[in-house]
């Protein structure tokens, strides 16, 4: 006879057939946690493979790690591509302003260059009001300041103004040198190199007086003519010159002064200054006396950049009509003298300031321009010792004889 069950053999038996179950929901509830504790705790010993895992659970544990694998790279790539793409707008930003910048900065650094290089406004030079008041025809008082490309024509038309303004300023304009005849100019004007036709006028009365003839001087004493020339300097050179040419007159021209260029550059001591000197002022024939103060005046005004004297005349002479030469001649040397000098002009009394290219290389103040004037325009006596009468009715004195005062 079979015995039967007892209660805690069937208990036995059940929990016997329910360990497997829980055994395997063990298994299912250790493996997550087997996952999550390897992937905080890489070094621990996760890697390794149990001996006896169930063939079964290998595949179900594998795949939840790698779909979260999958998950992190697809938000770590898609996190790359944002970050890539604002780094690209960035960087594209930033070229594109250095090249807006780059396209205006030349415009701006030559705009800022301009600015710095560009020297301070000046005020427009004003022409005096005497002087502008002497020059009628000028309605524009500042100074007129020539291109460096003025026409032809404009040249020839301001030349010839200057020298009609400067006409009505010097009216009684005549050479500064005392002469009788044609053989005391050629010897006054000889005498008168690097010296002025003041201290010449005071010595030549003895050397006349003594010697009044070419005959007379060539057959003179050197060294008492020299005795006489000793203030005018270099006087020994002096009377070789003033000695051979009256031999020279007395030999090939019967003791007369010729009237020609070509005779009268023969003569010792002679050149085409002197020649014009003499022809224009003991002969009337026309001439352009090119001395230092022509030169001077003729590249102030712009006339001319030349420098030789010869070039000078010519250039010159083809601004003009050949009869206004010998009074040009005067009228440009007294300006020089009296006004327009070398080192100070006087620029404030100039009557052609507004006509004048070279205004304000002197003192351009009125009260301190009219205290540089010499000779009449200074109340200063002029350079002759026996003046014309129309320069003693216009205001002007002559000169002191020698040793006076």
């Amino acid at each position: 006879m079979e015995k039967k069950p007892t209660a805690r053999a069937s208990r036995a038996a059940s929990e016997e057939k329910s360990a497997p179950a829980k055994k395997a929901a063990a298994g299912k509830a250790a493996a997550p946690a087997g996952g999550a504790a390897a992937k905080k705790a890489p070094d621990k010993k996760a890697p390794e493979k149990p001996d006896k895992k169930p063939p079964g659970k290998a595949p179900g544990n594998k795949a939840p790690a790698k779909k979260a694998t999958a998950r992190k790279t697809a938000v770590k790539k898609t996190i790359a591509r944002k970050t890539t793409a604002k780094t690209t707008a960035k960087a594209t930003a930033k070229a594109t302003a250095k090249a807006t910048a780059a396209a205006s900065a030349p415009a701006v650094d030559r705009a800022a260059a301009l600015v710095k290089k560009a020297p301070p406004a000046k005020k427009p030079l004003v022409a005096p009001k005497k002087a502008t008041a002497a020059v009628k025809a000028a309605a524009v008082k500042t100074v007129v300041n020539p291109a460096q490309d003025e026409s032809r024509t404009a040249l020839v038309r301001r030349a010839r103004r200057i020298n009609r303004e400067l006409a009505e300023v010097f009216p009684y304009a005549h050479p500064e040198l005392d002469f009788d005849n044609p053989f005391q100019l050629v010897v006054a004007t000889v005498l008168s190199a690097q010296t002025t036709d003041l201290r010449v006028n005071q010595t030549t009365p003895a050397l006349f007086a003594k010697y009044p003839t070419p005959e007379d001087l060539a057959a003179a004493n050197p060294e008492e003519v020299e005795e006489i020339l000793r203030p005018c300097g270099f006087f020994r050179a002096k009377t070789r010159s003033v000695m051979g040419l009256s031999r020279v007159l007395v030999q090939e021209f019967g003791g007369e002064v010729p009237g020609r260029l070509e005779d009268l550059v023969k003569l010792p001591g002679v050149g085409r200054k002197t020649a014009f000197v003499v022809l224009g002022n003991a002969f009337g024939r026309p001439g352009i006396t090119v001395d230092t103060h022509f030169q001077r005046l003729v590249r102030r005004w712009r006339w001319t950049g030349e420098t030789d004297p010869d070039k000078i005349e010519a250039a010159v002479g083809a601004l003009f009509p050949k009869s206004d030469w010998t009074d040009l001649s005067h009228h440009v040397i007294w300006h020089g003298r009296r006004i327009c000098h070398a080192r100070k002009p006087a620029c404030g009394a100039c009557p052609i300031a507004p006509l004048c290219p070279a205004y304000g290389e002197g003192e351009t103040d009125p009260e301190k321009a009219r205290k540089l004037l010499k000779y009449e325009k200074g109340g200063l006596p002029g350079q002759r010792l026996k003046p014309p009468q129309a320069y003693l009715d216009a205001g002007g004195r002559p000169a002191a004889p020698l040793g006076a005062g």
